[in-house]
């Protein structure tokens, strides 16, 4: 009878990975019911939105002169707030079961370590004006090691490290905190422009974003690999404007993005430097766990263990770490601080 019903059936708690390149849903008791693109394609005349998701992500490079593909998110924040808050309306009514009954969501939002008080207001606004009742924020990084099943809630030392779209996320976690973090701008987009850029030096062929992402994904590293592997590719020629067909080798495309990596190692090894010497200890022996569809890029695990010296393996399910954790988060949504959680300044505070 209905009036028996449970009162979970007239809740849709949301868990929202807002990423730069990919927006996951994870709604309470049901999981992870959202994958796409963090993509807008617009039509500019009327300001209409056309298509969101995997089908706006289709249209990059070629709409016509009136329609615009987007991404409203850049470097892990908000760049463009209206498309942003049109994006998660449409993702928000996929999510969730509406009814008379059923109160406007509540919404965990991951945002990067490195955000500002403002970027953090932004993106609550935005997830109010698409449809949130209220808006809690959770540091990436955290829920990344929630999603990848660490054991974060006693005093040994884990360190996470989430490679986005748009973000490096890094943090050493205890007592269900972060004790260190660090984000840095360098992650899957910063690879798939370097590919590009070396691509349009080496050969004199330009190639999308799309072909830029699959060359990383299928022959890139940051890390030698045994074998030198080769992909076929076409492109357009700078000189002629014409097809053109190229062979790339893995070995090009290592040197392509090894500055990258090294960046990423380095910035992990700073972050150790500002632990505790007892955190890394625990560190050394619980290892570095890999999270976001950037660390999955060839050798990347290799690459931090060579430079720190401690055991790096690659999460389960890495693309989801986030949004799960943002899904295991809504059990205690009820005790979590509604609004801004000011990270910027609590480091500070932390620094003084």
């Amino acid at each position: 009878m209905p009036f028996q019903m449970p009162f979970q059936l007239f809740t849709n708690d949301l868990g929202v990975d807002l990423g730069t390149s990919n927006v996951l849903i994870y709604v309470h008791n049901r999981g992870i019911v959202v994958r796409e693109p963090s993509v807008v394609a617009v039509d500019k005349n009327t300001g209409r939105i056309l298509q969101v998701g995997a089908a706006a992500r289709n249209m990059l490079g070629r709409t016509p002169g009136n329609v615009v593909a987007m991404h409203p998110l850049q470097d892990g924040v908000i760049s463009d707030h209206e498309m942003t808050v049109r994006m998660l309306q449409r993702l928000f009514r996929t999510a969730t079961r509406t009814s008379l009954f059923t109160p406007k969501p509540r919404v965990v939002i991951c945002v990067p370590s490195g955000v500002t008080e403002v970027q953090e207001r932004t993106v609550i606004n935005a997830a109010i004006e698409a449809g949130a009742r209220r808006v809690y924020l959770i540091e990436e990084p955290l829920a990344a090691a929630l999603g990848a099943n660490l054991d974060i809630s006693g005093p040994s030392g884990y360190m996470v490290v989430d490679i986005g779209g748009g973000t490096t996320d890094i943090a050493v976690l205890s007592m269900n905190g972060v004790a260190a973090s660090s984000s840095i701008k360098v992650a899957g987009d910063a690879f798939d422009d370097a590919v590009a850029r070396f691509v349009r030096r080496q050969f004199g062929v330009v190639i999308g974003q799309a072909t830029a992402e699959n060359i990383k994904i299928q022959i890139g590293c940051v890390y030698p690999r045994p074998q030198d592997i080769s992909m076929n590719v076409r492109g357009r020629d700078t000189k002629t404007g014409r097809p053109r067909d190229i062979t790339i080798l893995s070995s090009q495309i290592y040197n392509a993005l090894r500055r990258l990596g090294r960046q990423i190692a380095d910035e992990v090894l700073s972050v150790l430097e500002q632990s505790s010497p007892e955190l890394v200890g625990d560190i050394s022996q619980n290892g570095i766990t890999l999270t976001g569809g950037g660390s999955q890029i060839w050798g990347m695990d290799a690459l931090l263990m060579e430079h720190t010296g401690i055991q790096t393996t690659l999460a389960d399910d890495p693309d989801s770490c986030v949004a799960y954790g943002c899904g295991k988060s809504l059990e205690w949504i009820n005790h979590m601080q509604e609004g801004p959680i000011n990270i910027a300044r609590r480091r500070i505070m932390r620094e003084r």
